[in-house]
């Protein structure tokens, strides 16, 4: 059998069955997780990203190849949930963008369709790691371009591709020391080649054998997607501000009487990262969106209307808006219509989200860990909160890149405070304040998530050894930001102990928060252990009602 031409009923068909062979496998990339916390959404992620796309097509009436890889990327974009899922649409974002203006796809075409694709991740990510679904991308689209010099026929191709997908999925523990201790691979590689064995079992028509199944785990790496756009100190005087203009642009390509150049995102970013600082460049296949600041807001609106068309201008003056701050005006004459501020917080636990609403957060995304919400959940939440100007706090590192995501699209003024848990969310909350700028808020609210160590109880779901410590399945281990450092069968010593482990001498707060699993009682008894021990400190209790972990603990 053989196929020198990809149609669009070939794709809609792959796209299919790679979203049906991801979907029957998730619960296994779920389990493949170093760490033996109940935390293994990979599956779940990349499933549900994938799905959105899959529906996108199997729902659209495009005839070219071109338009349903246009429709694949933009239902994976809004539907991506966590890390793995963004970076999974991004795969494809890249893989449509290659094949745009094309009807049908020879090997040529499909070999570079996969090679863009990967490019595109690499840039999504502002630190790659390899021994992930990264590099499991990379090294197969590398053997599928070297491939496509010597067949014309798609399903050879497709065979190599996936072949060297797994072979660099079988390598993934050589590239990560975590994965090698544990002897696994990387649960997002693992995904994405579940996909392609789907690809290649709807070119053939036959089940792909899968290696075989090893309980290993990964998704080892949380990639954190931390580019701080906004990053500006507070405690500048407004004269010692470098560049002083905000400013933002949206041009539609192509369009317009001033046109003279070709757009080309990486010439068109360069370009512009060299008038000034915290510059972020967005583009869509019709539009371009520019955040930059610097000292000549028309030089950057000049550059612009070489590839199209001024859809937004919006410069603000930040000495201006400093010397706001310090003499802050009267409030305006007419209420306007959205409120000033609004802040987004991820959280799990009726008790949980009313301590953030106590703080001050205007809007909850129900979820955190093992239920990430997707970038088009944070999207509508940006809408709901109906804000001038929002702050979102993710709670939880795999949540950073859908944020992230869901700010850069968009179209009002949003940051992210990079947020990993629970204890650092109510934290940052302390440094809020409705008066000033967003970039102020965003650089004092990061600011203070180094003052708190974060800690969190619960179940292990099977015997492991990490870092030396033996781990048995059901043990209650303490967490204390991200390691693993005691595991006990009994819930209240595991707590005690996890806290001695993150108190200083400089600790002053110690707050207790219990999840539904745990009761108060209990929560009050190892409140009561502490504070004989450490006379010097203030410790609180609070019910959370959160699932997965029984405490959640900070020490500030």
């Amino acid at each position: 059998m053989k196929k020198t031409e990809l149609t669009a009923e070939d794709f809609k068909a792959m796209v299919a069955v790679g979203a049906e062979r991801l979907s029957e496998n998730a619960e296994y990339v779920n389990s493949l997780n170093v760490f033996p916390v109940p935390d293994g959404d990979t599956g779940t992620n990349m499933n549900l990203s994938f799905t959105s796309g899959a529906e996108r097509v199997r729902l659209s009436n495009a005839a070219t190849i071109d338009q349903l890889g246009s429709d694949l990327a933009k239902g994976l974009l809004m539907g991506a949930r966590g890390n793995s899922g963004v970076i999974l649409s991004q795969l494809f974002r890249g893989f449509s963008k290659a094949i745009e203006g094309k009807t049908t796809l020879n090997t040529a075409d499909f070999a570079e369709a996969f090679s863009h694709g990967v490019e595109t991740a690499y840039k999504a990510v502002m630190k790659p790691v390899e021994g992930t679904i990264l590099t499991v991308a990379r090294e197969s689209a590398k053997a599928g371009v070297k491939k496509a010099e010597h067949t014309d026929d798609i399903i050879e191709l497709m065979g190599t591709v996936l072949k060297v997908a797994q072979i660099a999925l079988d390598k993934t523990p050589d590239l990560l020391p975590v994965l090698k201790e544990v002897g696994v691979v990387d649960s997002g590689g693992q995904g994405l080649v579940y996909i392609y064995e789907g690809f290649m079992e709807s070119l053939t028509g036959e089940k792909v054998p899968s290696a075989e199944k090893v309980v290993s785990q990964a998704d080892v790496t949380e990639i954190a997607h931390q580019e701080n756009y906004h990053n500006v100190s507070h405690s500048i005087a407004s004269e010692d501000i470098e560049f002083g203009y905000c400013t933002e642009i949206m041009v539609k390509l192509g369009e317009g009487e001033t046109v003279t150049d070709t757009f080309d995102y990486d010439t068109f970013r360069n370009h512009l990262n060299e008038l000034g600082d915290s510059l972020l460049v967005v583009a869509d296949d019709e539009i371009v969106k520019v955040h930059v600041h610097t000292e000549y807001p028309g030089e950057v609106m000049n550059y612009g209307q070489k590839f199209g068309s001024l859809m937004k201008i919006k410069v603000d003056n930040m000495r201006m808006q400093h010397d706001a701050v310090l003499e802050k005006a009267d409030a305006p004459a007419k209420k306007p219509e959205k409120v000033p501020y609004g802040v987004i917080a991820v959280a799990a636990g009726e008790g949980v989200h009313a301590l953030f609403k106590s703080m001050g957060v205007s809007t909850i995304i129900n979820g955190g860990q093992t239920m990430n919400p997707s970038t088009e959940d944070i999207l509508k939440a940006i809408e709901n909160t109906n804000a001038e100007k929002t702050i979102i706090l993710p709670n939880n590192k795999n949540i950073f890149m859908a944020a992230e995501q869901a700010a850069e699209v968009s179209d009002a003024d949003v940051v992210v405070v990079a947020s990993k848990t629970i204890s650092q969310g109510l934290t940052a909350m302390l440094a809020f304040n409705d008066s000033v700028d967003l970039e102020t808020n965003k650089a004092n609210m990061t600011a203070e998530l180094e003052n708190v160590v974060s800690g969190q109880i619960t179940n292990a779901v099977r015997d492991t050894v990490i870092d030396g410590l033996a781990i048995s399945k059901d043990d209650f281990m303490g967490i204390v930001d991200g390691k693993i450092l005691t595991a006990d069968k009994d819930r209240k010593a595991a707590t005690i102990e996890t806290l001695k482990k993150m108190i200083t001498d400089d600790s002053e707060i110690v707050t207790i928060i219990f999840g539904e699993d745990s009761d108060e009682n209990e929560s009050k008894e190892i409140a009561a252990a502490i504070e004989s021990e450490y006379d010097f400190l203030e410790v609180e209790v609070q019910e959370g009602n959160q699932p997965v972990y029984s405490y959640l603990l900070s020490v500030e």
